[in-house]
């Protein structure tokens, strides 16, 4: 078992307290219907009726992290490869489909200390049983900088990175980090994926931040030209959140947003509010 402590500033606004925000999951759940991933079996290696993530943003499905502490216990590596391993034969004794082995969860996946090793063995399961299947880590990329980290997403099909702002003025309205973050940091690490990734942003707006605003739009676009990403998943709320006042945008308008980038020869993969 591990325990972490993860400190986030107080939101600007007022905060919900909504409990059935908490959508907490088994080690291996679904599969479920992805807007980006297609038919998606999910993995939380965090805990099942908790919450631990280095971020704390406003528009988490899953609530807020002060809201998410009863349960601090992470999954082995030997617990999620019996159940990844038991989902994955009944599904193929039941000719299901699958498109991704998605790591999602209740928080940041990376914070599990036997990530590097989970990966080899979902790696393995995957190639036994649904080899068709891509591997996709939904991450907000804080711990990308530590090797052992970067080098089990380097494995994997679809590393999906999350950077949400240009600034870290920015990064801390919307994704209220844990103290130490640092976007230059996260960038950094992120240059040593050569293009070798997928970059997620989530665009919305409320009374004190703005996705397409210039100052975060223009610097946003500037940090996708330096990262040259093979794939950018831009998408909005879709689903409730924790923080009151947050507004969506529609597909037609992120397409208007990200139209330089387009124009540029970027593949953009847009997800509007369903």
């Amino acid at each position: 078992m591990c325990s972490f402590t993860i400190f986030a500033p107080e939101a600007r606004l007022v905060q919900k307290q909504l409990p059935y925000f908490m959508l907490r999951e088994q080690v291996v759940f679904g599969p479920v219907h992805s807007r980006r991933l297609g038919s998606s079996l999910g993995i939380n290696l965090l805990p099942e009726n908790g919450k631990i993530c280095t971020f704390d943003c406003i528009y988490c499905e899953c609530g807020w992290n002060r809201d998410g502490l009863g349960d601090r216990h992470l999954p082995s590596a030997a617990q999620v490869r019996e159940a990844l391993e038991e989902r994955l034969a009944g599904l193929d004794a039941e000719g299901g489909r699958i498109d991704s082995i998605t790591f999602s969860g209740d928080g940041e996946p990376t914070l599990n200390p036997e990530f590097p090793r989970i990966i080899d063995d979902t790696l393995a399961l995957r190639d036994r049983f649904f080899p068709q299947a891509k591997v996709s880590v939904l991450s907000n990329a804080t711990r990308v900088h530590i090797d052992e980290v970067f080098e089990a997403l380097r494995k994997v099909d679809n590393p999906i990175l999350k950077i949400d702002a240009p600034t870290d003025a920015l990064v801390e309205l919307i994704d209220r980090p844990a103290p130490g973050y640092s976007l230059a940091r996260v960038i950094e690490a992120l240059r040593r994926f050569e293009g070798d990734f997928v970059l997620q942003t989530m665009f919305l707006k409320c009374s004190y931040f703005d996705s397409s605003a210039p100052e975060c739009l223009n610097g946003w676009m500037d940090i996708v030209r330096e990262l040259r990403p093979r794939e950018i998943m831009v998408y909005t709320l879709d689903r409730p959140a924790p923080e009151e006042g947050l507004e969506s945008f529609t597909e037609e308008q992120m397409r208007s947003l990200v139209r330089p980038l387009l124009d540029e020869g970027f593949r953009i993969q847009i997800k509007g509010k369903s």
